[in-house]
């Protein structure tokens, strides 16, 4: 008996490989996002783990010292202050409170101040304790600009310009490239009652879902080969 040609078989092997190739694409990607992300929360870890230092001993350097514990001293600015939407606490919906900060240095920077609590309606504000005016010192984490969410869903939009160049801006001011979490103060109302939360230090399911395209990949071959005996 002859044996029977399989219709296009070119064209299927064409797609069934172009579907392997996407399935390791993506592999790759989900790979990557997890080895990215496990380097990430390997630093945190490893800085917020550090003991204290001042501020102005790692200022020129902020980004190899994110999430580090500082110390600074200064005074804040109750009249330049943003409240930073779209933030939960225990299932609550709430606002993070970020203050312009000035050193004794005179450099500026915000302070997140920590988490409150919405008001009743949509037209309350919120209750937000009043910095205090004088000479205070302060202790907190060392943020970048680049670390705060983005999107039209949060205060930051998608386009790449950051919530302290926006503040900027529009305050007409010129602060540093980095912020800082409030943990405490000189004074006892500086301690947030909800401070600014580490984010979450899970690697995540990138690495699960690497293992997962490359089961598509597999079945993509596996079903080429089964149409191919079914001829």
């Amino acid at each position: 008996m002859a044996k029977v040609r399989e219709p296009y078989a070119i064209f299927k092997s064409l797609i069934a490989l172009a579907l392997i190739v996407l399935c390791l694409i993506a592999a790759q990607w989900q790979y990557h996002r997890g080895v990215d992300r496990h380097a990430r929360n390997a630093i945190i870890v490893k800085h917020i783990a550090l003991a204290p230092v001042a501020l102005e001993s790692v200022k020129d350097s902020p980004l190899a010292a994110e999430w580090q514990t500082v110390m600074t001293q200064g005074v804040f600015d109750s009249t330049k202050q943003i409240l930073l939407r779209n933030r939960y606490s225990e299932g609550f919906y709430g606002f993070e409170v970020l203050t312009l900060f000035t050193t004794s240095n005179n450099e500026k920077f915000w302070v997140d101040r920590g988490w409150v609590k919405a008001g009743a309606t949509a037209t309350t504000a919120p209750t937000i304790t009043a910095p205090p005016t004088t000479l205070v010192s302060i202790t907190g984490r060392l943020r970048l600009d680049s670390s705060l969410p983005r999107g039209l869903f949060f205060a930051l939009p998608a386009d790449g310009n950051g919530l302290i160049s926006k503040l900027d801006a529009q305050s007409q001011l010129q602060t540093q490239n980095y912020y800082i979490d409030l943990l405490s103060g000189s004074e006892s109302s500086l301690t947030p009652k909800v401070a600014a939360q580490l984010p979450e230090l899970s690697d995540g399911p990138h690495m699960a879902y690497a293992l997962q395209w490359l089961f598509f990949a597999g079945l993509v071959i596996y079903g080429r080969i089964l149409i191919r005996r079914t001829r």
